[in-house]
């Protein structure tokens, strides 16, 4: 039989969400997957949900190509591991259950290529009722801006390559994206793709607005030295340097 050739349509991306006790915000997430055009599998990593996440999942097993595991984990990202272990697709997407898929996700995926690229847009913030206001930025990073803020984890559509190479080092407990995003933006086998294109609704009072990553903030640098080189790693040491000297604080703080 003739192999069915790779199309917009038919390419599987593979979205990954980790959850625990998620009920609250499960249902909307796992809608706004079911109304998009791509062809997506949904994995979902629960962590021993004792609330109605379960009950939830299984009301969407006839709706979505979704699959399930539910037990104890190490946290989010050894979740997301499992996850991205799990993955079929030739592409991997991460959404947290408190985050929303916009029509932009489909728009993204239609103009997924090449299996060595990592494609990526912007994500548009959500707030809630905390009335705090953290950053969230948008637009396209070079290496010198990555290594300054790290970047939205749901304006990010990964090949599947980036998880046979690499994985989430679970001692970093709310930034190991952004260790893993300085990775891949110093590897050069992949290639980085921006176009303007909203993935997301991102909820700012989730999981990594409200943690504290101090081992990241300590090793950011031997990071940056490590996977993006020592002129990149000299430029940011200095520039740590010149805002200690002018008491400025902010980027340096992940």
């Amino acid at each position: 039989m003739q192999q069915k050739a790779d199309t917009p349509e038919n390419i599987l991306i593979s979205i990954i969400i980790a959850t625990f006790n998620a009920g609250n915000h499960l249902q909307d997430c796992l809608s706004s997957i079911a109304a998009q055009t791509a062809n997506i599998e949904v994995i979902v990593v629960d962590g021993g949900s004792t609330d109605d996440t379960i009950a939830i999942l299984k009301t969407f097993e006839h709706t979505l190509n979704l699959s399930w595991t539910s037990g104890p984990d190490a946290g989010i990202y050894d979740a997301l591991n499992k996850g991205a272990q799990k993955a079929k697709g030739k592409w991997v997407y991460f959404l947290g259950a408190d985050d929303r898929l916009l029509a932009g996700f489909s728009e993204m995926a239609a103009l997924l290529k090449d299996e060595h690229t990592v494609y990526y847009g912007d994500s548009e913030p959500y707030y809630g009722n905390s009335g705090a206001t953290p950053l969230l930025l948008t637009g396209k990073f070079s290496s010198y801006r990555l290594a300054k803020h790290g970047m939205n984890h749901q304006a990010i559509i990964y090949p599947t390559a980036v998880f046979r190479k690499y994985n989430y080092d679970l001692r970093y407990k709310v930034y190991a994206d952004y260790a893993l995003n300085i990775q891949v933006w110093g590897d050069h086998t992949f290639k980085k793709v921006y176009h303007s294109i909203t993935l997301a609704r991102y909820d700012m009072t989730g999981f990594s607005a409200s943690g504290n990553d101090v081992l990241f903030k300590q090793e950011k640098l031997q990071l940056i030295r490590r996977n993006m080189g020592w002129l990149l790693y000299l430029r940011m040491l200095y520039k740590r340097y010149k805002q200690k000297l002018q008491g400025e604080g902010g980027y340096w703080d992940a």
